[in-house]
């Protein structure tokens, strides 16, 4: 049996150089911009896909049944800021999973059509965007449920009561956590890599597309094994040529900055205000610098993972092949 997720390998790699190369600035940078939202440097199938930490917001355990809103230790103003610096903080959160949600798409329809704008995709595609940022959310959401519910099991007893720990209600959670980090994690992958397809092919929302994709999944289930675990090696691979490589151009870029923040440094004997000026222009200039860099060897890293999960699609189901051509032209 013809293994796709093994022989595609090549196929991804030759579609890829295809695509980015020669180079082109202005295609980058696009990429680049795509990437930031969609995932930086990992690859397209993550299994751990989403975040389902946050705080239990129950009583404290000295004062059960209450919350404390001042006292000796306990400043009103504090409490505020720190409320406003989590509802701040969950609010860019929604905005980046949102916009994140709608760049997915702008990615496929660049691969599907081997050009790169932005604004035309997102404005063809931002209600199923949308669609999709409501499947991500709910996602999350079930998994903080389950979260909080399996903690609550767990140390409930002893938060809340005078119980004592349970080692089988820790050891169910764990297994909880396990069940769910995997099955979350795939139904969040398969989603982006592969239901995004179908529904940029056929229309419709998440659930449709998955009920299209669930007969394809179900019939060559052998096939999307092999997928997740050369998914798993190959976005570990990734990331850890990524990191080097942006770790030897960090390092290189370092020296022209570190000489003008050497500068800064010595004008912290005569313009100490100056001095921290230098100093703190020339660190964000670096961070700013270091962020274009990592995004930029991220740009072929992620193409090749959407290339490679669209290969193993397109085989598995010619139906849902969304780059026809390329793949001919790849197999020529």
């Amino acid at each position: 049996m013809t293994l796709y997720a093994l022989d595609d390998i090549d196929d991804a790699i030759d579609a890829t150089r295809a695509f980015l190369w020669p180079f082109d600035l202005g295609r980058w940078a696009r990429l680049a911009l795509v990437v930031f939202f969609v995932g930086g440097v990992g690859g397209s199938f993550n299994p751990f896909g989403f975040n389902a930490g946050g705080g239990t917001g129950g009583p404290t355990p000295g004062a059960p049944g209450t919350v404390p809103t001042g006292g000796p230790g306990v400043d009103s103003n504090v409490l505020a800021l720190v409320a406003a610096v989590v509802v701040v903080l969950l609010v860019v959160g929604l905005v980046f999973l949102l916009v994140g949600s709608i760049m997915e798409f702008v990615f496929f329809e660049s691969l599907r059509n081997e050009a790169v704008t932005v604004r035309r995709y997102w404005g063809e595609h931002w209600r199923q965007g949308l669609r999709l940022f409501g499947f991500r959310l709910g996602l999350a959401v079930l998994s903080l449920l389950v979260v909080g519910g399996v903690l609550l099991l767990a140390f409930g007893p002893v938060v809340f009561g005078n119980g004592n720990f349970s080692a089988g209600a820790i050891l169910l959670a764990v297994l909880v956590f396990l069940v769910l980090a995997i099955v979350g994690g795939l139904v969040y992958g398969f989603t982006t890599v592969f239901v995004v397809p179908v529904m940029l092919l056929e229309g419709g929302g998440v659930l449709a597309g998955w009920r299209r994709f669930w007969g394809t999944l179900a019939g060559q289930w052998r096939q999307y094994l092999v997928y997740v675990v050369m998914g798993f090696v190959l976005q570990t691979a990734a990331g850890l040529l990524a990191g080097i490589v942006a770790l030897i151009l960090g390092l290189v870029l370092l020296i022209p900055f570190g000489i003008v923040g050497l500068v800064g440094f010595g004008l912290l004997s005569v313009s100490p205000v100056a001095g921290w000026v230098v100093i703190g222009v020339v660190a964000a200039l670096y961070l700013l610098t270091m962020l274009v860099v990592v995004l930029l060897v991220a740009v072929p890293i992620q193409t090749f993972l959407r290339y490679y999960a669209l290969f193993v699609l397109g085989d598995t189901n010619e139906a849902f092949d969304l780059i026809p051509e390329r793949r001919r032209a790849v197999r020529a």
